[in-house]
């Protein structure tokens, strides 16, 4: 049962403040931290933040309050397993996203102590799935939102296909290392400064140079995240000093997918441009996955409306709050042929948790940056040791 549940103000990777959760139990003391993102969709679940002059307004002792004065009190003497049916029913714009999902995170790892095993495990039993270690999607060069650079799409992953996470793993590190020499030799020392996620941000004109160099110095799959909600204006698409229909939009895509490497475009068009992404599925079928982030923002209702748009999804459990949810959504995937790519945030602490979350939902992929910054690599090394486990 539930003894306890505090919550504190700290720092994420952008030196904004999260919350952090601890929940006591007969099992021991179980601690969380909520990651936020800094490109969002306006789907997702809303972060409960002060507006005073506090970190520019971005504070979150009401969230604080909101577990230790309302969730504590609604959760104490009560099963963890209980905790997300009990916040639904108060309701998570009542309480805000960001409080839900850290008391969500520490009930799901409590669950999982009184049963006695491991947390991808016990999200194993909830989700139904068998457990597996996915490929990581390295974003080793970032743009857009995440960097202020010159490149206008987020993000460029490689997904490595070695057979083990391990020898994913180091062929990521050797890639990206590989990548700041490259980087060096071409533009100079400035050019391997690092975005958000711990990928370069090159003083590159386009994306196409970065897929040049990428194409360059590694055989993996390429993804990219275009993020295309970002550079919308009027229903079009600002590239560089260009202003694209969705026609030419899809046109620079079939591009990329005949002249690279590119099995993965995420949000290529903006979360409500549904006619974008009809065109896009129709003119590269199945061959390349059409990934949706904030056109579904792991949410059932939004994912139903776009069954025939996409055939991946992109899962992130501070989009949707609750933990259940989110293992709701990855199934509702499934029952739709989707493939599915846990990722992490754009801010991010050095919580693992979402390791566990990828194996136990039988995830294809997962996204956690590069390989490289503590908060990155702990999910990365986390995926190591559960390959072992296994």
């Amino acid at each position: 049962m539930i003894k306890s549940i505090k919550a504190r103000e700290i720092l994420d990777s952008r030196g904004e403040p999260t919350l952090e959760v601890s929940m006591e139990t007969g099992e021991g003391v179980f601690t969380s931290s909520v990651p936020s993102g800094a490109s969002k969709g306006s789907y997702e679940v809303g972060e409960l933040r002060d507006g005073d002059g506090r970190y520019k307004g971005k504070g979150v002792l009401k969230a604080v309050e909101s577990v230790n004065d309302v969730i504590a009190k609604r959760l104490k003497g009560k099963d963890p397993s209980r905790a997300d049916y009990e916040m639904l029913k108060i309701g998570k714009s009542a309480l805000g996203g960001n409080a839900v999902l850290g008391v969500s995170m520490c009930a799901c790892r409590a669950s999982a102590a009184k049963e006695g095993v491991p947390l991808y495990k016990h999200i194993s039993s909830l989700s139904r799935e068998d457990v597996s270690v996915p490929r990581p999607c390295f974003n080793i060069v970032n743009g857009g939102a995440h960097a202020g650079g010159g490149v206008d799409f987020q993000e460029f992953m490689i997904v490595p296909d070695k057979g083990f996470f391990a020898e994913n793993l180091r062929c990521g590190s050797e890639t990206y290392h590989t990548l700041k020499s490259e980087l060096e030799s071409i533009y100079g020392k400035s050019s391997v400064n690092v975005g958000d996620e711990g990928g370069f941000v090159p003083i590159a004109k386009d994306h196409k140079e970065v897929l040049e160099i990428l194409g360059k110095i590694t055989d993996s799959d390429i993804f990219i995240d275009v993020a295309a909600g970002e550079f919308m204006e009027d229903e079009k698409y600002r590239l560089g000093e260009k202003l694209l229909s969705e026609e030419e939009i899809v046109s620079i895509y079939k591009e990329i997918i005949d002249s690279y490497n590119v099995k993965g475009i995420e949000d290529p068009f903006g979360e409500d441009s549904f006619s974008g992404w009809e065109k896009l599925k129709q003119e590269i079928g199945e061959d390349v996955l059409i990934i949706g982030d904030d056109l579904l923002a792991t949410n059932m209702q939004r994912m139903r409306r776009a069954k025939n748009l996409c055939n991946a999804m992109i899962l992130k459990i501070n989009q949707i709050g609750t933990i259940k949810e989110a293992i709701d959504a990855a199934s509702f995937a499934r029952d739709m042929s989707w493939e599915v790519v846990v990722s992490h945030r754009s801010g991010e602490t050095n919580d693992d948790f979402i390791a566990d979350l990828a194996v136990g939902l039988g995830a294809d992929y997962i996204k956690s940056g590069a390989p490289a910054r503590g908060e990155r690599v702990a999910k990365y090394n986390r995926l190591s040791l559960i390959e072992k486990m296994l």
